[in-house]
C-alpha cells in the first residue's frame, strides 16, 4: 500500500473518529478535567518555586522544572488512558460511565507514573537541547524528540489495556506504530486538518462580531472572548479526537477487527492482509 492510500485510509479514520465524538460527547470530559488540572497544578509549581526561589535558584529551579514536567505528564497520560479505555468501550457496543474511564486508569495508575517520570527526564533534557546556542544542539533535540514521539506514540494505550513493564511499554508501543505507521500520519493529518477548520470559522466568528458591534471597545472584548472560547474549544476537540483515532489503530493492530464505528476504513488492506 503506498504512502497516498496510506494517508487516504488515515484521513477516513479521523472523520469516522468525528462521528464517534458526535455519538458520544461525554469522551470531551476527560480532556476538560485534564486540562484544568494540568493548568493549576503547573500554576501551583512552577508558579510557587518562582515565588519561593527567584530566578537564579539554579538546580533548584531545574528540579522545580522536573516537578513540573512530571505532575503534567502524569496528569495528562492518566486522562488520556481514561478517555482511550471509555473508547474502546464504545467501539465494542457497551455504554462506559465516567467513573469506569477513571477506574481503568486508576488501576494502572503505576504504570502511567512510571512513564511519567520517564517523559519529564526526557522533557528536562530536551529543555536543556534547546536552551544550547550550539546548532548541533539543534540538530539533535529535533532528531530526539522526533524519534521519541514515534516510539511513544501508543504507550498510554499499551499500558492501559496490556500488562507490561517499562521496557515492554516502549517496545510494544513501537511495534505497533512500525504496523500503522501510514494510517498514524494520515489520521495526524485529518485530526490537524478538521481543528484547524474549526479554528477558523470560529475565528472568522469572532471577527463577524467585531464588524457588526461596529468595532468598538464592546467589540473588541466580545471578538476576544470568543477568540478564547474557539481556541479553547478547537484544543478540547483536537485532543478527544486524537485519542480516538489512536485508539481505533490500537484496537485493530492488536485485535485484528475493525471497530464498527469506523467503516470508511479499510484497515485490512492499508495492513496489506487477504
Amino acid at each position: 500500500m503506498g504512502l497516498f492510500d496510506r494517508l487516504k485510509t488515515g484521513w477516513a479514520l479521523s472523520m469516522d473518529s468525528v462521528d464517534v465524538l458526535r455519538d458520544e460527547p461525554s469522551l470531551t470530559v476527560f480532556p476538560v478535567i485534564a486540562g484544568l488540572a494540568g493548568t493549576v497544578y503547573l500554576v501551583l509549581v512552577l508558579g510557587g518555586a518562582t515565588l519561593v526561589l527567584g530566578s537564579n535558584a539554579g538546580v533548584l529551579m531545574y528540579a522545580a522544572l522536573f516537578v513540573g514536567y512530571l505532575g503534567s505528564a502524569f496528569i495528562a497520560s492518566f486522562f488520556s488512558a481514561a478517555l482511550m479505555w471509555n473508547a474502546r468501550e464504545v467501539f465494542h457496543g457497551r455504554d462506559p460511565t465516567l467513573g469506569e474511564g477513571l477506574g481503568a486508569a486508576w488501576r494502572n495508575r503505576r504504570p502511567l507514573f512510571v512513564w511519567a517520570v520517564i517523559s519529564a527526564v526526557v522533557g528536562l533534557v530536551l529543555n536543556a537541547l534547546e536552551s544550547s546556542d550550539s546548532p548541533l544542539a539543534d540538530l539533535a533535540s529535533v532528531l530526539f524528540s522526533v524519534a521519541w514521539s514515534i516510539l511513544t506514540y501508543f504507550v498510554v494505550p499499551v499500558i492501559v489495556f496490556e500488562d507490561v513493564g517499562a521496557r515492554e511499554m516502549f517496545e510494544r508501543s513501537g511495534e505497533t506504530f512500525k504496523r500503522t505507521w501510514g494510517e498514524t500520519a494520515g489520521a495526524s493529518f485529518g485530526v490537524g486538518i478538521v481543528t484547524i477548520l474549526f479554528t477558523l470559522v470560529g475565528l472568522a466568528l469572532a471577527v463577524v462580531l467585531f464588524v457588526l458591534l461596529g468595532g468598538t471597545g464592546v467589540g473588541i472584548l466580545v471578538a476576544i472572548a470568543v477568540g478564547v472560547i474557539v481556541l479553547l474549544l478547537a484544543y478540547l476537540f483536537g485532543t478527544t479526537l486524537s485519542a480516538v483515532a489512536k485508539t481505533a489503530l490500537y484496537v485493530y493492530a492488536t485485535e485484528g477487527e475493525r471497530p464498527p464505528q469506523f467503516e470508511n476504513v479499510d484497515f485490512q488492506a492499508a495492513a496489506g492482509q487477504t
